[in-house]
């Protein structure tokens, strides 16, 4: 199981075959609460049946639940769980996710994902990364302000040793110097070449920094899109952002050994990084809104949003982390909007959901925004392209 990126949120936003199913389950680290995990997710799944039921015949329903029945019972699957569950499923498609912060209990029919909650994993602004690096071990971290975990490398080597291989300097290799020691024998002795040992040692430290930079930014950065802080002792952090090409490297690092550090101790240092740049980013959409609104290119009621986000016209949108619209969304229809009492009902989905991806779709910008930061009391605040 893995963290969603944003290349997984753009495979949900594609077209899918219907029905899509959408699950979100808070989940707990540790027992006993976790005990209680595969009962609510058992009754996740009664109430997607009883939903799919008023559309589609029993067989298809069966084969369509299978996969996710398959886990209700797998004690591996739910003992190694982090703060919440995202799982999709249509006919031929079938994805979950570990959740960095707890999201509701809900369940989804309809004919596309149901993706906000993953859109806040992903675009919220108070997500980031943290690069532990000393000279010959590295570890990433990923988190949010409330909790970080350490990131699965998978295949990635972390140590010099495995990075360089063979190209790595030996540790025991001894260099002949001249001078007047003589060895038992009257032979010339051998000592460690200590100008040449410190260069092959530096170099060594250079290429497995190099490393790093390139396997960090091509496997993590570039695809999460989130900031990365280097935790790093001071010597450190001027040698590697020297050589890195890494853009997602903030100016301001951690400059301690961070081996010193716990995770928690990780995360409050960390989060003391980004606060200043979260909250100036939220204050700066606030402010482009309002600009926006003054000068009458703004939306902020979900009828004129999914007008205009079926017209393609949205080029950025705000909507409220923890509020649901539900409704019908007829893109095809210029943006209809018919609204409906609950999620319940196959084919109905959240509204704020339905115009969050028509602009993604239309490569608008999305950020999911905590309700006492949002500009408006709707549940979205959208500004216009023209």
């Amino acid at each position: 199981m893995s963290h969603v990126t944003i290349d997984d949120l753009a495979g949900l936003l594609k077209p899918a075959a219907s029905p899509a199913i959408s699950l979100y389950q808070p989940t707990h680290r540790a027992n006993p609460d976790r005990l209680q995990d595969p009962i609510r997710f058992k009754n996740l799944l009664a109430a997607a049946e009883r939903s799919l039921a008023e559309k589609y015949p029993g067989r298809e329903i069966d084969s369509l639940l299978k996969p996710m029945r398959d886990l209700q019972d797998d004690y591996q699957f739910w003992s190694h769980q982090e703060d919440g569950l995202a799982m999709f499923r249509t006919p031929d498609t079938f994805v979950y996710y570990q959740v960095q912060r707890p999201v509701a209990e809900l369940v989804v029919v309809a004919d596309s994902f149901h993706v906000k909650p993953i859109l806040r994993m992903v675009q919220s602004a108070d997500r980031f990364q943290v690069l532990w690096l000393d000279r010959e071990n590295f570890r990433l971290f990923e988190g949010n302000r409330d909790v970080l975990d350490e990131v699965d490398l998978g295949d990635l080597p972390s140590t010099i040793v495995e990075a360089l291989g063979e190209d790595l300097t030996e540790q025991h290799e001894m260099a002949w110097t001249p001078g007047p020691a003589r060895g038992p024998q009257g032979d010339p002795a051998f000592h460690p070449g200590i100008g040449g040992r410190k260069d092959e040692r530096r170099t060594d430290k250079e290429r497995f920094f190099r490393f790093v930079d390139r396997a960090v930014e091509d496997r993590f950065s570039k695809p999460s899109g989130q900031p990365l802080i280097l935790a790093a002792l001071p010597e450190y952090q001027t040698e590697f952002r020297k050589l890195s090409r890494n853009s997602a490297i903030l100016a301001e690092g951690i400059a301690v050994d961070p081996g010193a550090l716990t995770v928690d101790g990780l995360r409050d240092r960390a989060w003391k990084v980004v606060e200043p740049r979260y909250l100036a980013r939220l204050a700066g959409l606030k402010e482009t809104f309002g600009a926006a609104d003054a000068a009458g290119k703004a939306v902020s009621r979900v009828h004129d949003a999914a007008r205009e986000a079926a017209a393609g016209r949205i080029g950025m949108l705000m909507i409220e982390a923890d509020r649901i619209v539900p409704g019908r969304l007829d893109l095809e229809g210029g943006g209809k909007v018919q609204r409906t009492q609950s999620l319940d009902d196959p084919g109905v989905d959240d509204l704020l959901d339905d115009v969050a991806e028509a602009v993604l779709r239309s490569g608008g910008e999305v950020v999911v925004v905590p309700a006492d930061r949002m500009p408006t009391d709707t549940g979205l605040a959208g500004v216009l392209r023209y």
